[in-house]
């Protein structure tokens, strides 16, 4: 599942008119990346959730045929926040453990370990799996502790910063509305309680294209190693 919910308010005025997901970096769309990561990576059935400007997002992506994926589109008439997104979108995604990713981060690492970590979440074990970033300077706090049995924890261990990018098993979501907006950070806290979260460090490069500046930044680096590869 790739997250495009959100109204993007940090970006706008660019997202005045524009989802935040469909702002080009490298010359392409930013969830263009993540799909056609996810479609190198095997992974073809894709579920799309949106709210803001989501026509606009159908009609440049339509069914995913272009990119050799199949897309499930998830509507809400206002953003549900991410555990309701996902709660609202469960019967689209099935009873396996399934990959989420934040429509507005870019990452360009290894899909495999995630994959993997993805298959070894339980009803009765793990529930969740996270990858996390070092603190970015934006959020030197960071979220969770990551420790040296790879367990995660709301407090101890590494701190660092949930990347926004991770799998979850459905019963993660057990009691949670679909039809309300929920936030993920409380079902993972009481997860962790639960000694059923794990997560790794994230590897490859990471940016939260949380403001016009950094995505301005991203799309000068990107467009910096399509140079350096063609001559």
């Amino acid at each position: 599942m790739i997250l495009a919910a959100g109204r993007g308010e940090r970006m706008r005025p660019l997202t005045d008119h524009c989802p935040k997901p469909l702002l080009a970096v490298g010359g392409k769309p930013l969830i263009v990346w993540h799909i056609e990561r996810l479609a190198a990576a095997g992974i073809r059935a894709l579920v799309i959730n949106h709210a803001h400007l989501g026509a606009r997002l159908e009609e440049a992506l339509g069914d995913g045929a272009r990119y050799g994926v199949h897309i499930q589109w998830s509507p809400e008439g206002s953003a549900l926040e991410t555990a309701g997104g996902i709660a609202r979108a469960l019967p689209l995604l099935g009873d396996e453990p399934f990959l989420v990713l934040n429509g507005d981060v870019f990452w360009d690492g290894a899909l495999a370990p995630l994959i993997a970590a993805a298959r070894q979440l339980k009803a009765d074990g793990p529930r969740a799996h996270l990858l996390l970033v070092p603190n970015p300077e934006h959020h030197p706090e960071g979220d969770f502790g990551l420790m040296p049995d790879g367990s995660v924890q709301d407090a101890g261990g590494e701190r660092r910063t949930f990347a926004g990018i991770g799998a979850y098993h459905p019963a993660l979501f057990a009691g949670v509305d679909p039809s309300q907006p929920a936030r993920l950070a409380p079902l993972l806290r009481a997860a962790m309680a639960d000694q059923a979260v794990t997560g790794a460090r994230l590897d490859g490069l990471w940016v939260d294209v949380g403001t016009p500046a950094r995505l301005e930044a991203l799309d000068k680096l990107l467009q910096c190693r399509t140079t350096s590869q063609s001559e």
